[in-house]
């Protein structure tokens, strides 16, 4: 037998429907937002990752799927949505268009070579927004308060909203030279990830897992004391906006993303349930970009955005025991008695979906008790049962699943009866 690729999963019938009810809600969600969908390729050039996303994080350096095609190109399968997007936006010159900023979401599957753990996937369904065009603190608060409705839509709570500033370019410079200087003499103490990274990206080290390198980044310089009088600034207004708009949130000075591009806002969204004995789960996370634009060859143009993993949503729903309302709601199931009577249903069901009703019939043959079952299976409204003599007098019951009570109708007017 040939198994599924470890680190991917099959979605079965039960369990697309939440994730189609999910994907609805989210497309809801979007509009009242003003954001309007993007589709990009699965696969791009490797560049576009290597350039965009950061040849020194743990993304390029170890995840991507990467392969050359028959033109010799190094391809690789996305393993996030923003570099794409924001390629996308410089090829098709959407910095033209007057209503800046431009606001776009995604959805659809990423691919990184990470170890299985629950929630984590090799292949994996991300959704994300972009708001591409305007540096303001108002989009900044908006797209935080966006990611925050779009969880507490699903009636999730024990939301906790973790924040910081990584400041402009010039701040980033200057803290990770600190950062240099306050590491080097202790480095060879470290994860070899942590060595790696002290010329390349050292604030990523404040980001490791290893609990011996933990205490060691508690002693070291905050980006506070690097945030230049401008990179405050701004800081101090998207938390204005937060504070105006009733979110609470957590200041966390050594909350830094994992992509290079990150810049000013950065943030964390994560549930914070007390039966969890402690357990903190990130949901999402984002930032703002300035200069990743001009890093792709494009305008100098500025965005923010975030990202979210659906089946760490359905993971987070899961545990915390909230059921969708994704049932499929059937409208009528055909019982069937004699070839004749399935012959007709062939044609009823035909002229039925036609009319937009969701029918359907037994094709095995089960006894009418057996075909009564699957009717309740397939949670249909209504039944009827068609046999002989229904055919001859042209005269159905339409019995009402939920309330037990049954109509009679004309078998020839029934696409009418469910039609309207």
């Amino acid at each position: 037998m040939i198994n599924i690729p470890r680190g991917t999963q099959d979605i079965l019938p039960e369990e697309t429907k939440k994730w189609r009810y999910i994907e609805a809600k989210l497309d809801q969600l979007m509009e009242l937002y003003n954001y309007e969908e993007i589709r990009t390729p699965i696969f791009e050039s490797t560049e576009l990752f290597a350039r965009g996303v950061g040849g020194s994080t743990d993304v390029v350096q170890k995840e991507m799927y990467t392969f050359k095609d028959k033109g010799d190109r190094n391809i690789t399968l996305r393993p996030e949505g923003t570099a794409a997007v924001v390629r996308s936006y410089i090829e098709n010159k959407m910095q033209g268009i007057p209503n800046q900023p431009i606001k776009l979401y995604y959805n659809g599957p990423m691919f990184r070579y990470e170890r299985k753990q629950k929630g984590r996937y090799r292949q994996f369904t991300q959704f994300g927004v972009e708001a591409i065009g305007a540096e303001n603190p108002g989009v900044d608060a908006e797209v935080l308060a966006m990611a925050m409705h779009i969880y507490q839509s699903f009636g999730l709570k024990h939301l906790k909203l973790v924040i910081n500033s990584i400041g402009d370019i010039n701040s980033r410079k200057e803290y990770n030279d600190a950062l240099v200087n306050h590491f080097e003499p202790v480095i060879e103490h470290f994860c070899s990830d942590c060595q790696s990274r002290l010329h390349t990206n050292p604030m990523r080290i404040l980001d490791c897992k290893i609990d011996k390198d933990k205490e060691e980044i508690k002693t070291a310089p905050s980006i506070t004391e690097f945030l230049n009088e401008s990179s405050k600034a701004y800081y101090a207004e998207v938390k204005q906006h937060l504070d105006d708009l009733g979110i609470p949130y957590v200041e966390d000075p050594n909350l830094v993303r994992g992509l290079d591009y990150y810049t000013h806002t950065a943030f964390e969204l994560m549930m914070d349930n007390p039966n969890y004995d402690g357990a903190i789960t990130t949901l999402c996370g984002g930032g703002r970009y300035n200069g990743l634009l001009e890093l792709l060859d494009g305008p100098s143009q500025t965005g923010i955005g975030f990202a979210l993993s659906i089946e760490r949503l359905l993971l987070a729903l899961e545990e915390e025991q909230i059921e969708l309302n994704a049932n499929h709601e059937f409208d009528l199931f055909i019982v069937t008695m004699g070839d004749k009577a399935d012959r007709y249903a062939v044609k009823l069901l035909n002229d039925l979906r036609k009319n937009g009703v969701k029918a359907d019939k037994d094709y095995l043959q089960r006894k009418v008790k057996g075909q009564m079952k699957q009717a309740d299976r397939l949670n249909a409204r209504y039944t009827i049962v068609v046999g002989e003599q229904e055919l001859e007098e042209n005269k159905i019951n339409v019995k009402n699943m939920e309330s037990g009570e049954t109509e009679t109708i004309k078998l020839d007017e029934m696409v009418n009866y469910f039609k309207n």
